[in-house]
């Protein structure tokens, strides 16, 4: 499939719960001229704590390199995970890292596209939080593998124990809604006609404070992406290595 632009976000290689499979069948099966990686690529906070990088992972970032060669142009937006990358902000051939940036739609319209952890006030002012935070979703998605073996000895289809839980507790919904809502702001700062974002790894098309919100989703448990046909027209890709996850339907504040 060839389109003008796609999004990816929250792959977090480097992490055992990454669907580089995923990703790989993706990138093979899509071209375009412009590719936006929207943070947390490589995940060096759970580098840090374990060293794990199969060939898959490496297989990804050696085909993301490869369209870079071959004339796509790949920006990448550092998130909170790979924040290290922020300090190597510049050109390098095709490949562009930068903090964030204003891309321009094929219909005429301008998106800010960021990562959105500069709108995690827990992220901002409370780091040692948000690194508990993310051992506790670990511990989620570690629970999910031995609760899919059995519903798969079952017959059952594959089911996001993390998933539901970030569906169902308020807090984390109510979250989800104000994260829009401060970012979908910072984006008529900057008057642009949307946001493009990833980071809580709730994919998402729709409307926050008037203007277009898309959020990438991630390569964790959704599987997404966000890609631009040459009309300008953008829609979530849920693009599958394994059976589709039950992901419960959230009441988002717009």
């Amino acid at each position: 499939m060839n389109c003008k632009t796609i999004w990816i976000s929250d792959l977090h290689l480097g992490t055992r719960h990454c669907d580089a499979e995923g990703v790989l069948e993706f990138l093979k099966s899509h071209e375009c001229e412009r590719l936006y990686l929207v943070g947390d690529i490589v995940d060096l906070w759970h580098l840090r704590r374990n060293r794990y990088w199969p060939q898959a992972h490496n297989d990804v970032i050696q085909k993301l390199l490869r369209k870079a060669r071959k004339g796509t142009d790949v920006i990448w937006i550092p998130g909170n995970h790979d924040e290290f990358c922020a300090h190597f902000a510049g050109i390098y051939g095709n490949v562009v890292i930068k903090t964030h940036d204003i891309h321009h739609t094929a219909d005429g319209r301008q998106l800010l596209v960021l990562h959105g952890h500069e709108f995690d006030t827990v992220i901002t002012h409370a780091k040692w939080l948000a690194y508990l935070g993310d051992f506790g979703y670990t511990a989620l998605l570690k629970a999910n593998v031995p609760l899919n073996f059995i519903r798969n000895h079952l017959g059952l289809n594959y089911w996001s124990l993390s998933a539901y839980v970030k569906g169902r507790v308020k807090e984390a919904v109510s979250f989800i809604g104000r994260f829009q809502e401060a970012v979908a702001h910072f984006a008529e700062l900057h008057h642009t006609d949307g946001v493009v974002c990833g980071h809580i790894h709730t994919p998402a098309v729709t409307t926050a404070r008037g203007i277009a919100y898309y959020n990438c989703g991630d390569w964790v448990e959704s599987s997404t992406a966000l890609v631009e046909d040459y009309d300008g027209r953008i829609e979530l890709v849920r693009w599958r290595s394994r059976e589709e996850v039950a992901m419960p339907e959230l009441e988002l504040a717009v």
